[in-house]
C-alpha cells in the first residue's frame, strides 16, 4: 500500500460520529475525506444528554470551549412519580458531576453540539468535508479501500487504508456490507416512538413546565408504559421535552407522522399538570426507535462501523452519542497504534469496545423497564430509590460515567 494511503482515511457521515472520528484521526496525523449525503449540515432531533465520559473527549478535542456557551449543566437527574409529581430520586450533577467525574454533564441542542464540532474540524487542514456525497460501493483489495462516491450525479472513487461508516442507523455503508453477508444485519425497529417538542422557557408550555419541573434539572416523569424527560437548552431560553411510548412501526427515518393519539392514550391517569404540559407543548414529531445488533462492527480488508451504523441502541440511558464519540477516540488510538497491522487493529478495537457498548445497552433496557413498571414492579423500584441516597445513586454512575480511553490508545 503506498504510504500516502496508509494514512489516509474515508468517512461515511458528518454527525456527531463522522466529525468526531474525523477529529480524532486528524490529531493523529491522518489525511481525512469526509462524506456527508446531505447537501447541508442540518442536525437531526431537538436535545442531547452529553454525560462526563463524553465532554471528556470533547475537551481533549478543543470542542467543549465552543459547546459550553450554549450548554446547559443541569443541577441534578431528578425522577418523578408522574401521578402525584412526587419527587422519587435524584442524582446530583452540576459542580458533583464535574468534581466527582472529571468533566462536565451537560445538556444541549444537538444543533448546538454539531455546530461546536464543525467549527473546530474547519480548523483542521487534515480534513476535506464534501456535502451532498453519498458513499454508493466498496470494493477492496491489496492496496486498501476504495469508495465509490455519488457526487450530483457524478461518480468518484476515494481510495483509503480504511472506511469509517459512521453514518447512523440507516447507515448505507452496513447495508452495502449486508448484502455481502449475514454477518451485518439492517436496522429493526425497536416498537417504541420517541416524541420530541422544544418549547421556549416563556412560552405556556414552558410555563407549564416550571409549575412540575425543575428548570436547571433533568427531570423525568414515571408512569406504567410511558415517560418524559424534560431539560433545558440553549442557554436555558428553550426546554427539551422527549416523551417514550409503545408504537406502531412508521417510516424510517429520523421523524414521522403518528397519530398523537397515542400519545395522549399513554399519558391517560397522569397528573393533570402533565397532560396540561403536552397539550401546550404540541405539536410533537414522533421518532421511531430503531436498534442495530449484529455481528460484527468491522471486516479484515479495513472497514468499521462506529457509533448508531455499529450499534444503534434504545436512549433510556442517553449515551447514543458519547458511545458514537467514545467509539471515535477509541479507533483512532487502536488504529494508530498498530499501523503495519489495520486488520489486526480492528479486531483488537472491536473486542475492547464490545463489553463496554454492551454494558451500556443492558443499563438502557433496566432502566426502560423500571420507568415504566407498574403493580409491584413500581412499588419495588420506589421503595430502592428511596433508600439509596443521592450521593449512593451517583457512585452507582462511576462505571459509566467515569470511564476514559487508554491514554495510550486516545
Amino acid at each position: 500500500m503506498r504510504e500516502t494511503q496508509s494514512r489516509q482515511v474515508v468517512i461515511a457521515g458528518a454527525g456527531v460520529a463522522g466529525l468526531t472520528v474525523a477529529l480524532a484521526f486528524a490529531e493523529r496525523g491522518y489525511r481525512i475525506k469526509l462524506f456527508e449525503q446531505a447537501q447541508h449540515l442540518e442536525a437531526a432531533g431537538a436535545g442531547i444528554q452529553l454525560s462526563p465520559n463524553a465532554t471528556c473527549i470533547l475537551r481533549q478535542f478543543g470542542v467543549l470551549d465552543r459547546l459550553l456557551p450554549t450548554a446547559v449543566r443541569p443541577e441534578a437527574v431528578v425522577l418523578k412519580d408522574a401521578v402525584t409529581l412526587r419527587e422519587l430520586a435524584r442524582v446530583p450533577l452540576g459542580r458533583v458531576a464535574e468534581t466527582r467525574w472529571g468533566a462536565p454533564y451537560l445538556v444541549a441542542h444537538r444543533a448546538d453540539l454539531q455546530s461546536a464540532l464543525m467549527a473546530r474540524t474547519a480548523e483542521r487542514s487534515e480534513v476535506e468535508l464534501v456535502t451532498g456525497a453519498r458513499v454508493g460501493g466498496v470494493a477492496t483489495g491489496p492496496n486498501g479501500i476504495t469508495a465509490t462516491v455519488e457526487i450530483a450525479g457524478t461518480t468518484i472513487e476515494a481510495e483509503a487504508s480504511l472506511l469509517v461508516g459512521a453514518d447512523g442507523v440507516w447507515s448505507s455503508v452496513r447495508e452495502t456490507l449486508a448484502r455481502e453477508g449475514a454477518d451485518f444485519r439492517r436496522s429493526s425497529f425497536s416498537g417504541e416512538l420517541a416524541w420530541r417538542a422544544t418549547v421556549a422557557a416563556d412560552s405556556l408550555a414552558g410555563q407549564a413546565f416550571r409549575v412540575i419541573g425543575a428548570p436547571d434539572c433533568v427531570t423525568t416523569f414515571l408512569y406504567p408504559g410511558f415517560h418524559m424527560v424534560a431539560y433545558p437548552v440553549s442557554r436555558g431560553a428553550a426546554f427539551n421535552l422527549a416523551a417514550f411510548t409503545k408504537g406502531e412501526r412508521i417510516a424510517e427515518s429520523w421523524s414521522g407522522h403518528a397519530d398523537p393519539a397515542i400519545l395522549a392514550s399513554a399519558m391517560r391517569g397522569t397528573a393533570p399538570a402533565l397532560v396540561r404540559l403536552a397539550s401546550e407543548a404540541a405539536p410533537w414529531t414522533a421518532w421511531p426507535i430503531h436498534t442495530v445488533e449484529q455481528r460484527r462492527w468491522t471486516t479484515p480488508e479495513g472497514i468499521a462501523l462506529i457509533g448508531d451504523a455499529a450499534h444503534a441502541m434504545t436512549p433510556f440511558a442517553a449515551q447514543g452519542a458519547a458511545m458514537a464519540i467514545e467509539d471515535a477516540v477509541t479507533l483512532a488510538g487502536f488504529v494508530a497504534t498498530s499501523p503495519a497491522d489495520l486488520s489486526s487493529a480492528l479486531v483488537a478495537w472491536e473486542q475492547a469496545r464490545r463489553p463496554r457498548v454492551s454494558q451500556v445497552a443492558r443499563r438502557g433496557a433496566l432502566n426502560r423497564v423500571a420507568w415504566h413498571a407498574a403493580g409491584p414492579v413500581a412499588m419495588a423500584r420506589n421503595l430502592f430509590l428511596a433508600m439509596r441516597s443521592p450521593e449512593k445513586l451517583a457512585a452507582d454512575l462511576d462505571w459509566l460515567y467515569g470511564w476514559r480511553a487508554d491514554a495510550r490508545r486516545s
